[in-house]
């Protein structure tokens, strides 16, 4: 039997109010505006969409409260933000896609002094769990992870393809680790003696707290002693290096690219955008927001946007570069000064 949902029961999910449309109507999915038909459900979360909404053949769309949309044809429901009210409707249809389905399927490799539940847990094809390890009821773990000796997984969270979480590093609740992370590899840490590179052991663990979700590709290495620690509900990207000894607080955001060296601090909120780089052994206030591409070298205080190459207030950079962009016309102006005075100089 197909998932569906009505127009008034999807009103009570996203806490919205109809203003227009038949209470009873039936949907069965979802879409963005271009591409949804008559029985699936859409959302207005940006004005720059408008000509997809006027156009769209959506049987109901999420619109922003407090706006007037005439006699569009669609049911609709208003909501104060209608971004994370789709989601909700992403999350209803995509349950029946990814049920759980619990047990250990008999292809995986699951040590006899780990400690999982098989009754409580889905185990994939080709998971390794080591010796010690502990999962989580709830827990899903896709084909191929690799879970070392000693590793704690919290309850309900999902561990993709091909992730590998090493020995001793602790997941909390309800994390979400994209294919291909590493958790736990071996910090950067070396020191030059009789002329060559050395390899400083690397003996710690990385933590990381509930609600956390890190992208694929993403690596976080553990500690050298002590903890790497990835505070509860913070996002990261993928393609993030995060290195030994880092501590990031609670509800970071961390995008693409972007690499943060050892012993650096980031405190609560503070948002690190694309291919952004973060010293070894700085600290990142609280609340600041390091815009694409910005090396911060220095500690930075919290509640600031920043930008460029060494990290400045972004309004400081902004006029810098404003600047810089004028020195070829201010060259040119220089060039037929200098002129001038050659000329009025001559004999």
């Amino acid at each position: 039997m197909a998932i569906s949902l009505s127009l008034s029961e999807l009103a009570d999910r996203i806490d919205g109010t109809i203003i227009r449309g038949e209470s009873s109507s039936l949907f069965f999915g979802m879409a963005a505006l271009d591409a949804a038909c008559s029985e699936e459900i859409s959302f207005l979360g940006n004005e720059k969409y408008m000509p997809q909404f006027l156009a769209t053949k959506a049987g109901a769309v999420i619109v922003p409260a407090g706006h007037d949309f005439g006699n569009h044809p669609s049911a609709l429901i208003a909501v104060a933000n209608p971004s994370l009210a789709f989601a909700v409707v992403v999350r209803h249809f995509a349950s029946e896609l990814e049920k759980f389905i619990p047990g250990i399927d008999p292809h995986a490799s699951v040590s006899t002094t780990a400690k999982v539940n098989p009754n409580k847990v889905c185990i994939h094809s080709g998971v390794v769990i080591m010796d010690g390890a502990s999962i989580g009821d709830g827990t899903v773990i896709y084909p191929n992870v690799v879970i070392h000796a000693g590793a704690m997984i919290g309850n309900d969270c999902r561990i993709s393809a091909n992730v590998t979480i090493r020995e001793r590093c602790i997941l909390g609740n309800r994390v979400i680790i994209q294919p291909g992370a590493v958790i736990g590899s071996d910090g950067y840490g070396y020191e030059f003696s009789n002329g060559k590179h050395v390899k400083i052991d690397q003996v710690g663990i990385v933590e990381i707290g509930d609600d956390v979700e890190i992208g694929a590709n993403t690596t976080v290495d553990r500690a050298r002693f002590g903890k790497t620690v990835i505070g509860e509900g913070t996002k990261i990207d993928n393609l993030v290096q995060i290195g030994h000894n880092v501590v990031i607080g609670k509800h970071c955001l961390i995008i693409a690219q972007t690499g943060i060296a050892g012993s650096a601090r980031l405190e609560d909120y503070v948002t690190v955008a694309a291919q952004a780089g973060v010293a070894g052994h700085v600290t990142i206030g609280s609340k600041a927001i390091l815009a694409g591409r910005t090396g911060a070298t220095t500690s930075l205080e919290g509640g600031i946007t920043y930008a460029g190459m060494p990290a400045l207030p972004m309004t400081e950079d902004n006029k810098l570069k404003a600047h810089v962009r004028r020195l070829p016309k201010l060259l040119a102006r220089l060039k037929a000064l200098e002129a001038l005075s050659n000329k009025t100089t001559d004999p």
